[in-house]
């Protein structure tokens, strides 16, 4: 859905400003791209390092034993010198907040972790930045369209298309949240682990306000208070997340006794 409605905008454009809309699409393209790139140096900031074997074992040996049962390569783990619990992922890449070793005890951070594997497997390291930035990219589409096509029925349908983009968007990401925590609840060998720290983790959420990176997936749900539009909101409550693994696990529980 969300590539027909960028499709839709993006050929109304191209048909009624010709030459000169693909030229600032082509543009704002490169742009995006160079903006992308540097986006991804940022996060390998200098208070990320990376974890070694001998450094963690428990961690690594757990994280690449998940790893290979996801059918991936065994991510790079990175702890990020940051005393707020936090967890996100990035290519083939895990960062885990020294925050979540201060609140969290071993099978609560694997849990954190199977969380972003699953969305390393699921590859949504790489949608959630492409989804992000054709976003960005629709909305020089939609002031071309305004000042340009000269068509009052054109402007109102791009912004139509833009504004039917973003609910989408935020449709689609919270569905690829709650796929990332069903395949971790595959990838754990307690699978209640992921519920504890999500139980745990949202006494800390008012801390995480002003860190959540929303390019990238991450543990983060949404931050439901009074100045927050929940409808906007791209990861789901805790409690939805909490509710959907205690019944994902029922099913789990029951399909076991049903089968051994």
């Amino acid at each position: 859905m969300l590539r027909l409605i960028f499709l839709a905008q993006l050929l109304m454009t191209l048909l009624y400003l010709g030459k000169f809309g693909l030229v600032i699409i082509l543009v704002t393209f490169f742009a995006l791209i160079i903006l992308y790139l540097w986006t991804t140096r940022k996060f390998l900031r200098k208070d990320q390092n990376l974890l070694s074997f001998e450094e963690m074992p428990w961690l690594y040996d757990g994280i690449m034993r998940m790893a290979n049962k996801a059918g991936i390569a065994t991510p790079d783990i990175y702890i990020l010198d940051d005393y707020i619990p936090n967890a996100y992922s990035f290519g083939n890449s895990i960062v885990l907040s020294l925050g979540l070793f201060e609140v969290l005890d071993e099978d609560g951070i694997l849990a954190v972790a199977a969380h972003e594997i699953g969305h390393i497997r699921n590859r949504d390291t790489v949608i959630f930045p492409l989804v992000s930035y054709i976003r960005y990219l629709m909305i020089p589409m939609v002031v071309l369209n305004a000042l340009f096509s000269r068509s009052l029925l054109v402007a109102l349908a791009s912004l139509m298309f833009y504004v039917l983009y973003e609910v989408e968007r935020v449709h689609y990401l919270r569905k690829r949240e709650f796929k990332a925590d069903d395949t971790a609840l595959r990838l754990v060998s307690k699978p209640l682990s992921l519920k504890e720290a999500l139980e745990e983790l949202r006494y800390y959420e008012d801390l995480r306000i002003n860190v959540k990176v929303s390019e990238l997936p991450s543990i983060e749900p949404g931050i439901e208070r009074k100045y927050h539009n929940p409808i906007f909101a791209t990861h789901p409550s805790y409690d939805e997340r909490i509710w959907r693994i205690m019944a994902e696990v029922d099913v789990m529980t029951l399909n076991e006794r049903i089968f051994n």
